[in-house]
């Protein structure tokens, strides 16, 4: 049964120009009241075409077409973004509120210090509230995004490591590692080797031991890993590593299922990213920018990207002076608003409710995890965290697959969770309801995922043409991306091209 999806008002919407009617228009001119001098205005600045090629078309006409495309976008504000691996967690309107204060939104990032001490106070602020959250007193907030996180981190770790009297060669990265870690790896000048995991998903130790020698720089580690697994040997692996003189990255995707509960530092984590954007709640993707900031031990503190943000005599200042640093990774300081958004969340939660947010992101993958477990097959054994993972190995005896799986869930009104990912999962289907949903939308998400596994079983051929019930049925996604078609082109013109 069919409980969310239901069709548009007009699900045929043609473009703006298909519906341009001769003789339209949606404005009124009033008459002009003073010579039209057009000596006034040189010659070659005019217009020769009478706008021609233009829509025409009245003001009604205008808003009832572009209110319509707009609700053909799925947004977090209408239901639930179950994708594994991005944390699209809802974006309380109290944050947008205050990321739009004038003294927030206006201000110039060339503003002098001592014009600018609200804003460097909110920075200052921030870095302290993630050097609390991650446990590792240094912070920069200039990476403005994740994988710039783990570029600037790697750099950063490079640069300690020159200090010691050797780079090293090589960065570690588990089989189940972000796709961004061994390009930020590469990037910074460093061979990457793979680690595989067990069968348990965890990382292998006696392979861990056997890898680790003095050309080993970083151990770059997802935890929870990017299987939904928290890694119980992270002490033990990070002691590996240190012993041997290597640091340990570890990417802060997945902090959506640590915060206010554990901290990376007190593992003996030396870098992390964090992704603001994820974990703090801003809207990304398609909903606006990211940042990425790094937390890090002392010993890594002076090689950070400058300025760095201090107090001088009770005044703010941007300090340049840091002689070990690798210098700036962005022009300016971060993205700003994303900062904003950031510390607004955390303030309005505290930690109490930082760590609620956290225990029920895990709550709710356990229980979708629990809910499914008998229609669909588990991709890894073990206690979720904060997202579970299925594959589809149940559901392709009947020749269903798991993008046909996530297409047909588009026509129960939910945007699919991810799919084929992680790579060592093969058909993976990756959900992370994050703590933003609550019983009731889980229900449902969980009744439409029971649907889908019984229509697969008895009608196949529906799952298999899914989706149904949206303005156009299933594209070629190859072809799509191959060969888009980037421009609307009338019938008699896109005929003769």
């Amino acid at each position: 049964m069919i409980k969310k999806s239901s069709n548009h008002i007009n699900q045929n919407e043609g473009t703006i120009f298909e519906r341009s009617r001769p003789g339209k228009v949606g404005y009124h001119l009033p008459a002009l009241d003073v010579p039209a001098e057009d000596s006034l205005i040189a010659a070659r600045l005019l217009r020769d075409d009478d706008l021609a090629g233009l829509p025409e078309v009245s003001e009604v006409d205008v808003i009832r077409h572009f209110t319509r495309i707009s609700t053909w976008n799925y947004a977090v504000d209408l239901g639930m973004y179950p994708l594994g691996s991005c944390t699209m967690k809802y974006n309380p309107k109290i944050n947008e509120r205050v990321s739009r204060f004038d003294g927030f939104a206006a201000s110039h990032p060339y503003l002098p210090d001592e014009q600018a001490q609200g804003n460097l106070e909110l920075l200052k602020r921030l870095e302290d509230a993630l050097a609390e959250i991650t446990g590792l007193p240094g912070v920069s907030l200039q990476p403005a995004a994740g994988a710039q996180g783990e570029m600037t981190g790697l750099m950063v770790i490079r640069a300690c490591l020159e200090a010691r009297g050797n780079a090293r060669k090589v960065v570690l990265i588990p089989d189940s590692a972000h796709g961004t870690n061994p390009a930020s790896a590469a990037v910074c000048g460093y061979q990457v080797k793979t680690i595989k995991s067990t069968a348990e998903g965890a990382v292998d130790l006696e392979a861990l031991r056997a890898m680790v020698n003095e050309d080993v720089a970083a151990l770059m580690l997802t935890n929870p890993s990017t299987l939904g697994l928290f890694e119980e040997n992270i002490e033990e692996v990070c002691k590996i590593l240190h012993d041997a003189g290597g640091l340990v990255y570890m990417d802060g995707a997945n902090m959506n299922a640590l915060v206010g509960v554990t901290r990376p530092g007190d593992m003996g984590v030396d870098v992390i990213h964090l992704n603001l954007h994820k974990t703090f709640s801003t809207p990304h993707g398609g909903g606006g920018p990211g940042a990425g900031p790094i937390a890090v031990t002392a010993e890594l503190q002076p090689f950070l990207p400058v300025p760095r943000v201090v107090v001088e005599d009770g005044k703010y200042k941007l300090d340049f002076n840091r002689p070990q640093t690798i210098g700036r990774v962005r022009a300016f300081h971060g993205n700003y608003s994303v900062l904003v958004r950031a510390l607004c969340y955390i303030l309005t939660l505290g930690a109490e409710g930082l760590r609620e947010a956290t225990e029920t992101a895990v709550l709710n993958a356990n229980y979708i995890a629990h809910h499914l477990k008998d229609d669909y097959e588990l991709g890894v054994q073990g206690k979720a965290m904060h997202e579970v993972i299925f594959n589809d190995k149940r559901q392709q005896k009947f020749g269903v697959h798991t993008l046909d799986i996530a297409k047909r869930l588009i026509d129960y009104g939910f945007h699919p969770m991810t799919i084929y990912f992680p790579l060592v999962v093969p058909g993976a289907m990756m959900i992370e309801p994050t703590e933003s949903e609550g019983r009731d939308e889980l229900d449902v998400f969980i009744d439409a995922m029971k649907s889908i596994a019984r229509e697969a079983e008895e009608n196949p051929e529906l799952v298999k043409t899914a989706p149904h019930n949206t303005r156009i049925g299933r594209l070629d996604e190859a072809a799509a991306a191959r060969k888009p078609v980037l421009r609307w082109k009338p019938a008699s013109k896109a005929a003769s091209a």
